[in-house]
């Protein structure tokens, strides 16, 4: 049962026994003077005990100090002085009260007089009106209590209904994560200790909430931030591209694409470390570039490619920005001897573009850029100056390296681990435009197979490579050649290649053919033809990056080659890697079963050095090992 219900059935209750007890009361108060009245009436009567008029009179004579209902007077002798007056019966009876019927009380009498008998019956509402009165007005005071107090009750248990709503509503928003204030007026008396309680859930709650909404945003800036750089990585970078997308047409500003083209150049030449180093550094760069401007946002959207994207900024002003970009990267070169840090494309972008377009038109500037020097910039101001333009840029720069074989070469040692003879060299190649300025290795390898310019470019190596080796007599030894996998696949091209070392027979034997095993991989048919003809003439092949394919004991069976050469993840940190240390050890065995050397690389600590020794391979090369020499070819 609920509180009000059972504080109204206690009024009720109450109440009732009060006028139980007022009902008794009165019932007493109104017998005892009823008693009286009646004894009052027979002291009257006594007066005319010898009466002996008619009843009439006798009624005038008694009725002058007592009220009657009843009278009847009834002679002994003589009927003809009989009286009767009134009624025992009470209805009809218009002055009766009606509290007076719930009461039982006796207002007659008879007495025998000495002629006659006399009966009566007193009026009740003149002999007991007083009593009457009274008790009327008390039950009237009770009941009127009774209707006060319950409806002061009843505004009472309202106003804390409301109050127990009110705390309901604070809950459910405090469930629905809304942390409004708790307004302690409406929580007052015994809600008092509620109102406390709201309160303290309340703050405790948003405290909560507003820690995990922090826990959740480190968490989302940690995976969505490049720890190298800080910056945010593709994924929101794809959400902006996005929400561009979705703009109002007449919104504009400017996407800047920034490629650290000579990564993979700087964590072969000088390691890994130096290749986070390296990216670091770029994007402090862009950093430092992008002061002074308010509405901007910075990505590493691939391992060596950023992007920046300006707000509500017009192209006249991209000029400051690619100029102090430029700059900045200049200097990062020159005090770290880097030939070229990085190339930006930058273009404008309007609402309702497709990110696809956009990122498009973007590749095709930096394109452009790498293709005009170190560290340069190129600005498409158009939407219509598509891919064409970056072809048209790239196919002419790799025709002139071809034609005016613009090339140079590095050497990086590869150290024996188990003998004091040397394995071989690498040589490492460096293309030179136009201007004299280096151009991205890995671009320029990427668009000569995208043109179909692969070959013309492979060939172009190897005779420098030769040209070089003949012309420097000091240089002894073997040396590892990098040639792409799309050329090994053409027959045309290792016909020529066989033709051309079979004439120099013992330059041949000191050549190693550097090939990356996933270009391999797509044709074992052809590698393996690639491997019997370099054999025929002399020379050897390495297959690079080993591991990073799809690796398979068919591919040893098969294709045959003379070294493999581990993929540099196979080193980092083999130390504490017993997935590497296996698949490494695996690899030793079964190489060693059918004669072909296992080179790992990416060597840059000494722990590395000493557990790769310890797994029997034949080589290693990397930072540590030895750093990359520049070679001068002789003219």
């Amino acid at each position: 049962m609920g509180l009000s219900r059972s504080v109204q059935l206690m009024l009720l209750l109450v109440f009732t026994a009060l006028l139980t007890c007022c009902y008794l009361s009165a019932q007493q108060q109104i017998k005892l003077s009823s008693l009286q009245a009646v004894a009052q009436a027979k002291q009257h009567i006594r007066q005319y005990q010898d009466w002996s008029g008619n009843g009439a009179a006798l009624y005038q004579r008694l009725s002058q100090d007592d009220s009657f209902q009843f009278f009847q007077f009834i002679h002994a002798t003589d009927g003809s002085l009989n009286f009767t007056h009134g009624s025992l019966s009470a209805q009809g009876n218009l002055q009766e009260p009606v509290i007076g019927q719930i009461f039982s009380f006796d207002l007659d009498n008879t007495t025998e007089l000495s002629q006659a008998r006399l009966q009566i019956r007193l009026n009740k509402h003149q002999v007991l009106s007083a009593e009457f009165n009274t008790l009327s007005q008390i039950m009237l005071l009770i009941l009127l209590a009774y209707l006060l107090l319950s409806l002061m009750f009843a505004v009472l248990m309202h106003k804390h209904k409301q109050r127990i709503v009110y705390a309901a509503q604070c809950i459910k928003q405090m469930s629905e994560l809304s942390f409004d204030a708790i307004e302690s007026s409406k929580l007052i008396g015994a809600l008092i200790p509620v109102g406390e309680s709201l309160e303290y859930c309340r703050s405790r709650l948003k405290l909560s909430l507003e820690k995990v909404k922090q826990e959740n945003e480190a968490l989302t800036k940690a995976a969505y931030q490049d720890p190298v750089t800080g910056f945010a990585t593709r994924q929101p970078f794809m959400q902006h591209l996005d929400a561009i997308a979705h703009l109002e047409q007449e919104k504009s500003g400017l996407l800047a694409m920034i490629k650290a083209s000579e990564l993979g150049n700087i964590n072969q030449l000088f390691g890994r470390n130096a290749g986070d180093d390296y990216l670091a550094k770029v994007a402090n760069c862009i950093r430092k570039a992008t002061q002074g401007y308010t509405q901007f946002s910075i990505y590493r959207i691939s391992s060596g490619d950023f992007a920046v994207i300006f707000a509500d900024i017009p192209l006249k002003e991209s000029k400051t920005f690619l100029d102090k970009l430029k700059l900045l990267l200049n200097e990062y070169g020159q005090s770290n001897n880097v030939d070229a840090v990085a190339h930006t494309g930058l273009v404008p972008y309007i609402g309702q573009n497709k990110p696809e377009a956009l990122l498009s038109l973007a590749d095709t500037a930096v394109s452009i850029a790498q293709t005009l020097g170190p560290n340069r910039s190129h600005i498409i101001e158009k939407q219509d100056e598509q891919q064409n333009t970056g072809d048209h840029h790239w196919r002419t720069t790799i025709h002139e390296l071809i034609q005016q074989k613009r090339i140079s070469f590095h050497q990086q040692l590869i150290q024996p681990s188990q003998s004091h003879v040397e394995i071989y060299r690498e040589l490492l190649t460096r293309f030179i435009n136009v201007q004299g300025d280096v151009l991205p290795t890995t671009s320029v390898i990427a668009m000569a197979e995208r043109y179909g310019l692969h070959t013309e470019l492979d060939a172009m190596i190897v005779t420098q490579a030769l040209k070089m080796l003949t012309g420097n007599p000091s240089l002894s030894g073997r040396f590892g050649v990098n040639i792409s996998a799309a050329s090994i696949l053409q027959d045309s091209f290792v016909l020529w290649l066989r033709d051309i070392l079979s004439k120099q027979a013992q330059l041949a034997s000191r050549i190693i053919f550097e090939v990356n095993e996933v270009g391999m991989q797509t044709n074992l048919a052809a590698s393996q033809r690639f491997v019997s003809e370099m054999h025929k003439v002399g020379s050897k092949v390495a297959v690079e990056r080993f591991g990073l394919g799809f690796t398979s004991f068919k591919f040893f069976r098969e294709v045959r080659p003379d070294y493999i050469k581990l993929d540099s993840s196979y080193s980092d940190g083999i130390e504490q890697d017993n997935n590497n240390r296996f698949f490494v050890r695996m690899i030793v065995d079964i190489a060693k079963r059918i004669s072909i050397k296992v080179i790992a690389t990416g060597v840059e600590r000494q722990d590395e050095k000493l557990t790769l020794e310890k797994l029997l391979l034949d080589g290693l090369q990397g930072y540590y090992i030895a750093k990359p020499e520049a070679i001068v070819i002789s003219s």
